[in-house]
């Protein structure tokens, strides 16, 4: 529960006003955390990047995260911009491959207001093309070696392109390489082979960006399927501890940001469940999918050891693949409102982006259709519609000059019900609430606003953009949540 008297752990957190880098316009959305007791002794730029995104993860209560950073403490609870929530919204597209088009493309983002595409070698896309859909909706590319890809000299070719044109958000390594193996350097790896070539890879992908004039400052993400390791190369870590035991030798950098595939369904965790979104986001050992645990703190497959669970809260991590098909008990219905909860989990739980597997059917693979937004002919489904409703609630031009406090609480919040404080750049505040009540039934809760306001909209996304109710000079507003999202505009 967000309110009077909760207990900060990131009390200490502060913001930088300007940011005189890519990588600190890359991470701006994060609030600047130092956790408490102070970091271990890594080298200054590694440091740097883990006071700017980490924070205390979601296995809190609270759920303040080096992403979110909403603060309770006697005197309220601090907003977070409502951009720097948007900014983390993100899919998979090959934007003009796969059948894709660029106009269908761009009208999808436009759309949904998505904010940034995951895509790769293997699209094979033109930078031009990638430009032109920069140009006209505003998103960024994060761009990578992704499946068998090992063309460092194109990869970071064609990312100079797109940073000179401040259409690159980040720089990838290889996707799932348990699934699509590589040959590097004239030696086979991944799958069931050693994992060394796939390592060197990416020592490899890192240090030639770093030492890149063009981009040195842009965040490289690490590998996915990390906890798919046959041999112990030390992938589940960003940088190799002294001592840790490695084929790889201690202190080589693989990543700024660990990058994980945390499907919010599993093969052994079918169906749907309560918290379904919230659990599949959690940085430690309870998440019952494939998440940051096993693949950085102990590997599934063979549990090789990487971070504590403690360390797991402050890793700086992000999504590139996520989702859930429409098949037994999720329809597209129930998809829709996974999706638009699912964003939200992982915004408040530390993802600091999370990119939804799929944006349109590919032509090549038919048969995931079950996860895209858009159909083969560009059809919105209606995730894409829930999801336009969301961003279009919350849609803001300009940013908060300086973030405001509501002093809230919510009375006998259940254990799913979650909550996220947003400001616009007006000074209205956007209280998200949602219910993760996907095994059935309802809360009824009652919000306390701590102090009487003006005037209170109440929106659902899953209905349109329109209030559906609207209260004047009240501090409490009643409400039963189900399996999606509420917002509560406040003004005055």
């Amino acid at each position: 529960m967000v309110g009077i008297g909760t207990v900060d752990p990131c009390k200490e957190a502060k913001v930088e006003p300007e940011m005189r880098t890519r990588i600190n316009d890359y991470v701006d959305s994060c609030c600047h955390l130092r956790r408490p007791g102070g970091y271990r002794m890594n080298p200054s730029r590694r440091q740097f990047l883990q006071a700017t995104v980490a924070g205390v993860a979601g296995l809190l209560p609270l759920g303040v995260t080096g992403a979110v950073s909403a603060r309770a403490n006697p005197s309220g609870t601090t907003a977070i911009r409502a951009g720097d929530f948007l900014k983390t919204l993100g899919v998979c597209s090959s934007i003009t491959g796969r059948g894709e088009t660029l106009t269908g493309t761009i009208d999808a983002l436009r759309y949904t207001g998505i904010r940034w595409i995951r895509c790769g070698l293997e699209d094979r896309i033109s930078v031009k093309d990638m430009i032109d859909l920069h140009k006209q909706t505003g998103a960024k590319i994060a761009y990578g070696l992704l499946s068998g890809g090992t063309d460092l000299a194109r990869l970071l070719d064609e990312a100079r392109q797109l940073a000179s044109a401040g259409a690159l958000l980040a720089i990838e390594g290889n996707n799932e390489p348990n699934n699509w193996g590589i040959t590097y350097q004239g030696e086979a790896g991944g799958r069931n082979l050693s994992w060394l070539p796939v390592a060197r890879l990416q020592r490899d992908l890192y240090e030639g960006v770093k030492s890149d004039p063009v981009l040195k400052d842009y965040p490289v993400w690490s590998i996915s399927g990390s906890g798919a390791q046959t041999d112990n190369v030390g992938l589940q870590f960003l940088t190799i501890p002294g001592g840790a035991g490695t084929l790889m030798p201690d202190g080589t950098v693989y990543a700024d940001f660990a990058n994980c595939h945390n499907y919010i369904t599993h093969p052994s965790w079918r169906g749907l469940h309560d918290n379904q979104t919230w659990l599949s986001a959690s940085p430690g050992s309870d998440c019952p999918v494939d998440g940051l645990y096993k693949n950085y703190g102990r590997t599934w497959r063979h549990r090789f050891a990487g971070y504590s669970e403690a360390e797991l809260l402050t890793l700086p991590r992000v999504t590139t693949e996520t989702g859930c098909p429409v098949e037994g008990d999720v329809t597209e219905e129930i998809q829709a409102r996974l999706f638009l909860n699912l964003y939200l989990s992982q915004f408040k739980r530390g993802w600091s982006h999370t990119a939804i597997y799929l944006l349109r059917t590919r032509s090549n693979e038919p048969a995931h259709h079950i996860y895209a937004m858009y159909t083969i002919d560009y059809t919105a489904k209606q995730a894409a519609h829930y999801l336009h409703h969301l961003t279009t609630i919350l849609a803001d031009s300009g940013s908060a000059r300086t973030l405001g406090r509501i002093d809230y609480s919510i009375l006998n919040q259940p254990a799913t019900v979650h909550d996220l404080l947003l400001q616009k750049s007006d000074g209205t505040f956007a209280l998200v609430l949602w219910g993760e009540r996907f095994a059935g039934g309802s809360d009824r809760i009652t919000v306390n606003l701590g102090t009487s306001c003006a005037t209170i909209n109440v929106y659902d996304p899953t209905v349109g953009t329109s209030p559906r109710q609207s209260l004047t000079d009240t501090r409490e507003v009643a409400l039963t949540l189900t399996n999606h999202p509420v917002v509560l505009e406040i003004k005055g």
